[in-house]
């Protein structure tokens, strides 16, 4: 099983922690697991090279400080592990480009900026994504529901390879995973918690402070009447928080709506500041001390990158093999 979430941004926040890395931690007892760092994928937007860096390293310690363990899985970073980029080309030669002009994502980003602002990498990172997947025959990939057409590609892309030169890769299956509590912005409970947000204010950094986390929470966007109900379309506000806090403790929401019974929004808004400042100050504070051994975190990733090679080189090795290239002494 391979997944990864992108250096994009100073911080992972509470929606990709619930709906990723949770996910991430129990997988490890079920399956032979590979998480990487996509900072291939990072490049192809404007960027700068200083920033990058540090996001990475930040990206790796919050994988840690979330459970990921580098004795049980592969934590690494991509540009690590040049097979990725490698396969991505091979890959390249048997896609249309009348497919890979369809997918979602680039339509959606291009239309942003116009597509005389996008970059080549933008267009062909499904390509890269396939690569990424493929290399490690996975079986499963976690992803969310707006990456499964990229998935279906990579099963496309593996079928038509095998179909043309020989059975080479394993058609993986998305893997997503039901049960996964959907966090919302604070401010615009309709829209899903992204670092990418216009406004930050409705959206909780794992790095942000107790009193950042309580401010954000008590100035949440709650709903009209003052019940406290599950209802995601009459009550998206409400229903968000009580979503985050049934994440965090591990409670059903109808026990936790029992629990408020007859109190007001701002009775859950303060328990559940509480909750999420003590987790959120927790996470920062491991995170922080990650950061603080470079070293340690550059041994971790070098561990993860040899055993991602020693996997990939093989899958490569065989591809360039059934593609016809002298493959020299």
């Amino acid at each position: 099983m391979l997944s990864g979430a992108q250096p994009t941004a100073d911080s992972y926040h509470l929606g990709n922690y619930f709906g990723a890395f949770k996910q991430w931690v129990a997988l490890q007892d079920e399956f032979e697991a590979f998480y990487f760092i996509p900072d291939l994928h990072a490049i192809t937007v404007e960027y700068d090279p200083a920033q990058l860096r540090e996001r990475t390293y930040i990206a790796a310690a919050q994988f840690l400080a979330a459970g990921v363990d580098p004795d049980r899985s592969a934590l690494f970073v991509q540009s690590q592990v040049p097979e990725h980029a490698q396969l991505a080309w091979v890959l390249g030669g048997v896609t249309g480009f009348g497919e890979a002009s369809r997918m979602t994502q680039f339509k959606d980003k291009s239309a942003r900026s116009g597509s005389d602002s996008s970059s080549v990498g933008l267009f062909t990172y499904p390509i890269l994504m396939a690569a990424d997947i493929l290399l490690y025959q996975a079986d499963r990939v976690p992803v969310g529901e707006d990456q499964r057409q990229h998935v279906e590609l990579t099963r496309n892309l593996a079928q038509r390879f095998n179909h043309r030169f020989g059975e080479t890769f394993t058609v993986p299956e998305p893997y997503i995973v039901k049960a996964t509590a959907k966090i919302y912005d604070l401010q615009d409970p309709t829209a899903k918690m992204s670092g990418s947000n216009q406004s930050h204010a409705g959206v909780v950094d794992l790095t942000d402070s107790p009193k950042q986390v309580a401010k954000k929470i008590k100035t949440a966007m709650t709903d009209s009447g003052s019940v406290i109900s599950f209802d995601r379309d009459e009550k998206p506000g409400v229903s968000n928080l009580l979503s985050i806090y049934s994440a965090l403790t591990d409670e059903p929401i109808e026990a936790i709506v029992a629990q408020f019974e007859g109190k007001q929004y701002g009775h859950l808004k303060v328990a559940l500041a509480d909750l999420v400042a003590d987790f959120v100050g927790a996470f920062g504070d491991r995170t922080r001390e990650l950061l603080d051994d470079r070293g340690e975190l550059d041994r971790i990733l070098a561990q993860g990158a040899a055993q991602a090679r020693e996997v990939a080189a093989a899958t490569l090795d065989l591809v360039y093999e059934r593609s016809g290239f002298v493959r020299g002494l």
